[in-house]
């Protein structure tokens, strides 16, 4: 995949090759401006690669639309419509596709999107508008958009990036226990290394630009994952072992 920029061409994803299984958890890591968004709108649909595919149930699908529910970094809520509203939206949209299965009428979509309003802490701020809503409520909002769309995979582009520490750790674990109830099959881009290992149960290290897989971390750790996993050899040493194959990325970058 490439891009053209005063008549040449600059490559962004070099035969770049993932799976990711159903109900599985994968994260990917790499150094900024790898084409990890990239990467992710190709999957979704929003850019044709000049070579490969993209499969989904063995079907391709490159090009298409429809197939994948998207998170991005900001969470992109309509100031005008409620936050109900907002969470119906995807299904919304869905409908008009035949990429997905049938959407459930509106009455059975809201009381289905109200009761988990109410399970992730927003009882109460269904006809809310976002600008009443905190960040990180409004994180849980894009995020329950995402999970209630029809579609089998969701893209969650660094999600957590915008918001202070304290909050984004009460998000991981947030994002963990709807995940666990859920086991929709998930890709998620983040710049931290911590937070995908914590949350994955695989980790893609990405190269420079143009970006292919360096190196594939399966993630032994059992589920439901803890808080004190963190601070385990194990996790420590894959921590230190993928933030040592970045630097050498980096290095790599200042001196060409």
């Amino acid at each position: 995949m490439s891009f053209k920029e005063r008549r040449r061409k600059l490559p962004v994803l070099n035969g770049l090759s993932l799976t990711v299984q159903k109900g599985e958890f994968v994260a990917i890591v790499g150094p900024s401006g790898c084409g990890k968004s990239t990467l992710f709108h190709i999957i979704g649909g929003l850019l044709r690669p000049q070579n490969g595919e993209v499969i989904m149930n063995g079907k391709q699908v490159t090009g298409q639309r429809g197939h994948i529910s998207y998170m991005p970094q900001q969470p992109a809520l309509f100031p005008w419509r409620t936050i109900e509203d907002n969470v119906l939206l995807a299904g919304e949209i869905a409908s008009a596709t035949a990429h997905t299965a049938p959407v459930a009428p509106r009455a059975e979509a809201l009381a289905e999107a109200r009761q988990w309003l109410g399970s992730v802490g927003l009882a109460g701020f269904e006809r809310a508008y976002p600008h009443q809503l905190s960040g990180g409520m409004q994180q849980r909002v894009a995020f329950l958009r995402a999970l209630l769309s029809p579609q089998e995979l969701m893209l969650l582009d660094e999600p957590f990036s915008a918001l202070d520490a304290l909050t984004r750790s009460d998000m991981q674990r947030w994002l963990l226990d709807i995940w666990e109830q859920n086991r929709r099959s998930v890709l998620f881009i983040t710049h931290n290394i911590e937070e995908a290992l914590s949350l994955a149960d695989r980790v893609y290290v990405l190269s420079n630009r143009p970006a292919a897989v360096l190196h594939e971390v399966h993630v032994p750790f059992d589920r439901p994952r803890r808080d004190e996993i963190t601070e385990e050899p194990a996790f420590l040493e894959r921590k230190r072992q993928i933030a040592q194959w970045m630097k050498e990325e980096q290095q790599k970058t200042r001196l060409s």
